[in-house]
């Protein structure tokens, strides 16, 4: 792993890059982080992709609220006090608008890398990144070829920027892991979601994992190890045969 900065329109983003140790050229994956930002649980995630053959690129989103400690996601959610900053400080410095933009100069990025395989990459996000990437995904669907979310929030509700009215400007194949005990992506929600990219013609697939909301991370109070690792044989599921093939 080497860590470099990424100029944006609104400062620098302090990006994390993982190259896989076989010859190239390597498929890409951009990984959209969780709302607990950058952490030793979080790098783990590019490091475990790269070592499946793919060149990984992890910027942390919350740069534009300036320098932070590594979250423990123990304490973030026993505190009031620490949840409220994370909202209104981070939640708010990394909207959606704001990180679709940063998207593009990341896009960018990795094509112009020596050793990427030429052509779409794909996408995986956590919590708030797995809305990140469905949106990324109908934002740049000529850029997308795989697009993946896991526990994710907010992808089928009333808001008018709802991801899931978004699936007629989808392009990718869609992989979709909810929690089985997730009041932000409910059996409701998930019906919705499923009902919008069939009637667009998404080839996707949305699966309820037994686990609970933020199950991935090792460092959280929900931390599932086997389903965990379920994750990472699905997101190759969805990824291998796009990206891989040719």
């Amino acid at each position: 792993m080497s860590q470099i900065e990424i100029q944006t329109e609104d400062g620098t983003c302090p990006s994390y890059v993982y190259r896989p140790t076989t010859p190239g050229p390597w498929p890409a994956v951009l990984v959209f982080m969780d709302g607990l930002g950058i952490r030793p649980a979080m790098l783990e995630v590019g490091e475990h992709i790269a070592k499946h053959g793919y060149f990984v690129l992890l910027p942390d989103l919350f740069y534009r609220a300036g320098p932070y400690e590594p979250m423990d996601p123990k304490k973030v959610f026993g505190d009031p006090a620490q949840l409220k900053i994370l909202r209104e400080k981070f939640f708010a410095s990394a909207q959606t608008p704001l990180i679709m933009k940063d998207t593009k100069i990341f896009l960018d990025w990795i094509a112009a890398q020596p050793g990427v395989k030429p052509g779409p990459i794909g996408t995986t996000g956590y919590c708030m990144g797995g809305r990140l990437s469905v949106i990324a995904a109908a934002t740049y669907p000529d850029r997308i070829a795989a697009t993946a979310a896991y526990h994710p929030g907010g992808l089928a509700t009333d808001a008018p920027d709802s991801p899931h009215a978004l699936a007629p400007q989808i392009k990718s194949r869609v992989y979709v892991g909810g929690a089985s005990e997730d009041s932000s992506f409910d059996d409701a929600a998930k019906a919705r979601l499923e009902d919008a990219l069939t009637k667009a013609g998404v080839e996707h697939e949305i699966v309820t994992f037994p686990a609970k909301h933020g199950w991935v991370f090792r460092d959280t109070p929900v931390y599932d190890a086997a389903q965990s690792e379920r994750h990472y044989e699905t997101l190759f599921a969805l990824l291998d045969p796009v990206l891989k093939s040719g």
